[in-house]
Order: C-alpha cells, then structure tokens, then sequence
C-alpha cells in the first residue's frame, strides 16, 4: 500500500509415493532402505500438475545410523526435467537426477527426515520414479547390520508443523518465517540472526530440538549488556526468501542510504510451551524485505498466507504489512500488492467499531471486503495474540483471523474481487515485505511473531487445521 499522497491450473493433488509396483491410474506407495546399517523411507508427492509441468516434494526420512552429508538418486522414465529445486542441488543427466543436500540439512538424525521439492516439465505422462538410493543404498525397506554401539541418536523431529499441515493440503509453504519456533517438525536451522552494537558481530539464533522452539537463551548471552537488533529473519521453506533491512523505495527510510530501521531485538519478549522468546517489534521506521524472491506467487496465481501479531500493539499509519509486494519497492499500481494489514487506519478501508482490523492491501486500497471503505463483516479485533490470513486466487479472495491462543477461526469476507478497477486479475509481482507498504512506506507499528505464505489457495480445512497447531504452540 501506498501512503496517502495466467493463472496455472492447479489439478488435484496426486500423492506418488513411489513403491516397487506401479498403479494403472497413479503410483501409490512407500520407498523403504536397507543397507549395512542403514536404511531410509523415500515419499514422493506430485503437489500440483498444469500442462506440460508439475510440482513434487521429496521426503527422505533415515531409518539407520545418523547421516551426515547425503546424496540422494533417481531415474525419471519419461523424459522429465527439473527446472527448480529447493532444499539440495540437483545434477541431472538424460533421466538420472543426483540431488546433494544443502549446507544446512546435510545431517539427518535417526528418524529424522530430510525434505525437497522442486518444479518440473514432462512431455505426455508423469510416472513417479521407480526406484530411490540414499548414499548409493537402493530403497528396500528395512535396517540391515549392528547399529554402532557408540552412536548416540539425536532428538526426534517435533510434531507436524504448520508448514507440514499446508504440505500435505497440497498447498506447500514457499515462505515461513518466525523467531520463536520452527514451523517444520523436521527443520533443525536457524530462525533469526541479530547483531550487537558493541562490536557489530552477529549470531544466528537456533531452536532448541528440531521442530522446536526458538533458543532465546543464546541470544540472551551474546546480547548481554549491549543493543542487538534483528537483522536476518530466515526463510525455513529452503527456498532462501528470507528477510532483511529493506531497502529505499518510493519512500526513503530514516537508515543510512535511505534503508528501514531494524528492530531491537529484546523488544518483544514473551513465552512460547513455556519457553522464552523473542518477537519482531516494529516501530514506525523499521521494515524488513525480499524483492527477489522464489517461488512466491506473480500475476493472478493462487497463494496463502497468514502471521501471528501482537492484537494490542498497531497504529493508524501506513502500513503494518505481511505478504506480497511490488518487486522495486514503488507504487505499480493497483493489483501488485497482495498482503495482510493489521491496524486501524480508515484512509482507504475499514470495518466495524474503531479498530484495529485485518484488512488486505491490495495497492492503493487496504480492503475489508468487496467494497472501497466501510465493509460490515469486517469487524475490529484485538487478541493478544491474532491469527490473521488473507488468500487470493482468480477473481476470488477471503480474509479469516482468531484467537492465536484459544479457539477456532473465523471468515470475515470470502468473495469476488473488489468492485473497484484494477483488481480482477490481480498483478502480483512476488516481493516480500514485513512492516512495511509496497511503496516503503513506514509510518506503521506492530509485532510479527511468524508468518508463512503459500504456492496454491489452501483450503478452509487446512487453515482450521493450523490454527490448531498455533493455539496448541502455547504463545503467552
């Protein structure tokens, strides 16, 4: 938002989970391992399929000793191509695909599991591969050999994590940021990193078990008796859209060089499951941003999102902003903008009684529902803890929120497009900004505790599903 002054068809999600026969209509199964102490369980998953490409998540999961450094192989049958992949790198001659772990997941724990995804094309049909080998051990099934007896077996995963819940919907995390907990049950990386004035190093901040909570403790030592602020905020989905200072735009930031403030990053301190944890508090002149990102949707195509925010801390300038942005932080004109605004400013959009309320600005319009202005089934919420989502496919969009602590969701607009020029179809260009406009503006205030936004128009279904999994995280 501005201060004042072909879409791809999505099939049905197509689970091939490769095995050792192959269905007339599909491949459904399971890859299991065993070697010489070793063993492994491959899930192969078509998340989306259009016309001459597809999607697919990889999930490895090591059944033997734990593993550091993997290479995982296959063989596509049917002249498939990978165009993108995330969370490894991929080396693919004719139909045999090599895929090498990244720096950060290179160690897979025993019962952990280790995951990827990338984009496709095939030429008339797709069959899953028939085969996987981790570290050159074909995928069979069970653990051969003696366990060292010296090996010590890490922690497990935690549970299911909210990006799990939008994966197995089909509609799979492109982004997902958060200081406080990981958002994967597998991912073990860092959530943030923050700086210290008194000698201008930094520290990445971990979690505490993989699927875990933030791991404030560390920041608490390496910040004692000085000023750190946040200047990383990590992307878990592997697709490195993570954010930083955001740079100048339309509007210039009180930073050096025109950029945002960063936050403090004892600003914000709460508990999570009982744990201590930090939050982004922005304050009027701090933003963070990725213009450059991947995989985050551009034009109409379909996308979710939603982040947890502190419901008592806002303002009426603009624009406390979560999602999708213009790509050269400047004002493109209606449509290029498709975020979530918390607040209660009523310039542009407003629901019932004096605010704050979850709105979606969509460029030069923050909107509660179909009309500009007042929409009454908007109405103002203030949780300490909110829930907020807004979701856009073709000519079709809905903004939901609740209680981040207790209860369930509810949909304040689930409708068409608004009735006003320039946004049906929408323009969407794939940046992503967090406190900020599009356009740099920076006049807002509030706290973002995660965030995640989706490839794909999640279901009803899926988000009750992860608001469970939020109100059960324990946020105090």
């Amino acid at each position: 938002m501005s201060a004042p002054s072909t879409r791809r068809r999505r099939w049905p999600l197509v689970a091939l989970t490769a095995a050792l026969t192959v269905a007339a209509a599909g491949v459904t199964g399971t890859h299991l391992a065993s070697a010489a102490t070793t063993g492994c369980r491959v899930t192969y998953t078509v998340t989306n399929q259009w016309p001459g490409g597809f999607g697919a998540n990889v999930d490895v999961t090591n059944l033997g000793d734990p593993v550091n450094g993997w290479r995982l192989t296959w063989t596509f049958t049917a002249g498939q191509t990978i165009t993108q992949l995330w969370n490894g790198t991929a080396a693919q001659s004719g139909g045999a695909v090599t895929v090498t772990n990244a720096a950060y997941n290179a160690a897979i724990a025993t019962g952990a599991t280790a995951s990827l995804g990338f984009n496709g094309t095939y030429t008339g049909s797709n069959p899953a591969p028939a085969a996987f080998a981790l570290n050159g051990v074909t995928c069979t099934g069970g653990v051969s050999g003696s366990p060292s007896p010296s090996t010590s077996t890490p922690p497990p995963p935690g549970p299911a994590g909210p990006c799990d819940i939008y994966a197995g919907g089909g509609t799979p995390c492109v982004a997902a940021h958060s200081t406080t907990r990981a958002l994967y049950a597998a991912y073990n990386g860092p959530l943030y990193q923050v700086r210290r004035s008194s000698d201008n190093t930094t520290r990445d901040i971990g979690v505490l078990s993989p699927g875990g909570y933030a791991n404030a403790a560390t920041q608490d030592t390496f910040c004692a008796g000085t000023t750190c602020l946040i200047t990383i905020i990590y992307d878990q989905s592997g697709r490195n859209n993570r954010l930083t200072q955001a740079p100048p735009g339309g509007f210039q930031g009180p930073a050096a060089g025109g950029y945002d403030n960063l936050a403090n990053a004892t600003a914000a301190p709460i508990t999570i499951a009982g744990h201590k944890a930090y939050g982004v508090y922005v304050a009027a002149g701090t933003g963070y941003r990725n213009n450059a990102t991947n995989g985050v949707a551009k034009g109409d195509q379909p996308e979710g999102m939603y982040a947890i925010f502190d419901g008592t801390h806002y303002n009426g300038g603009c624009c406390f902003d979560y999602g999708n942005a213009e790509t050269n932080s400047r004002d493109n004109g209606n449509g290029t903008m498709e975020a979530i605004y918390f607040g209660n400013i009523k310039v542009w959009g407003y629901g019932t009684g004096n605010g704050p309320w979850v709105m979606a600005d969509l460029e030069n319009g923050l909107f509660s529902g179909v009309n500009a202005g007042y929409n009454a089934n908007d109405p103002s919420v203030s949780y300490r803890f909110l829930t907020a989502i807004v979701k856009g496919e073709a000519n079709h969009w809905a903004i939901r929120a609740g209680n981040a602590q207790s209860g369930s969701l509810s949909t304040f607009y689930d409708g068409k497009r608004p009735n006003v020029s320039g946004y049906n179809p929408m323009k969407k260009e794939g940046a992503i900004i967090l406190g900020i406009g599009g356009d740099n503006s920076h006049g807002s205030a509030g706290t973002f505790y995660e965030g995640v936004m989706t490839s794909g128009y999640p279901s009803n279904a899926i988000e009750d599903a992860v608001q469970a999994n939020i109100t059960a995280a324990g946020y105090r």
